[in-house]
Parts: C-alpha cells; sequence; structure tokens
C-alpha cells in the first residue's frame, strides 16, 4: 500500500509540473502577443499621425502645384523614402514662408518613415 502511495504522489507532482509550465508558456506567449499588438497599434498610429502631417501641412502646397504628388492614406508609404530625402536629408521641404513644419511634426514624419522601413524589410 505504501508503494501505491508513493506512485500517486509522484503521478500527482508530474501533473502539477505540466500543468506549472504550460501555464507560464500560455503567460510567455500572452506577452509576446501584446507586445505584437501594442507594435502594431503603434504603426498605424504613427501612419495616421504621419498622414495628418501630410495632409495639412503637405498636400496644402501639392494640390496646387505638384498635383502628381499629392499624399493618401493608400499611397504615402511608397512616397516614404522621397520624402525623407527632400524633408530630413536635403531639407528642401516644405517650401515657401507660411508652411513650417514643428518639432513634433519632424518626429511625427520620422517616426512613421522608420516604421515604413521596419514594416517592409523586417529590420
Amino acid at each position: 500500500m505504501l508503494t501505491l502511495g508513493k506512485f500517486l504522489i509522484g503521478l500527482i507532482g508530474i501533473l502539477l509540473v505540466n500543468v506549472i509550465n504550460n501555464y507560464a508558456s500560455n503567460e510567455q506567449y500572452n506577452a509576446y502577443t501584446t507586445v505584437a499588438n501594442l507594435s502594431n497599434e503603434t504603426i498605424t498610429d504613427s501612419k495616421t499621425t504621419a498622414f495628418q502631417v501630410l495632409d495639412n501641412k503637405c498636400n496644402v502646397c501639392h494640390r496646387k502645384r505638384n498635383k502628381r504628388c499629392v499624399f493618401t492614406a493608400n499611397n504615402m508609404d511608397s512616397w516614404a523614402d522621397r520624402i525623407n530625402t527632400q524633408v530630413f536629408v536635403k531639407k528642401r521641404m516644405p517650401k515657401g514662408k507660411n508652411i513650417k513644419l514643428t518639432s513634433r511634426e519632424y518626429k511625427d514624419l520620422q517616426t512613421w518613415i522608420s516604421s515604413t522601413k521596419t514594416s517592409t524589410h523586417g529590420i
């Protein structure tokens, strides 16, 4: 009878260890998916914020002077490299004295541009 008792205690111990390990694995998975979801939300939010900057500051002139380069939410990712070059490298945009980007708007554009590089190149 004593051997059967030891066997049952050992069996219960093994089952408890498996339950605890499965719980820990689920917690790790949940933490990973939460981070992944937050990452996707950050990309979406940065794109929305960047589009607001492009629409309010850039499209004002582009609609009048450069109609083939009007930014939309659908095409803006394809323009990300050119926007980076014109705004941050060459510092040619925005043109004119009336339209200036605030430091926050520059940061919002940089955040969005870096997220497009990450999402398209996996970097």
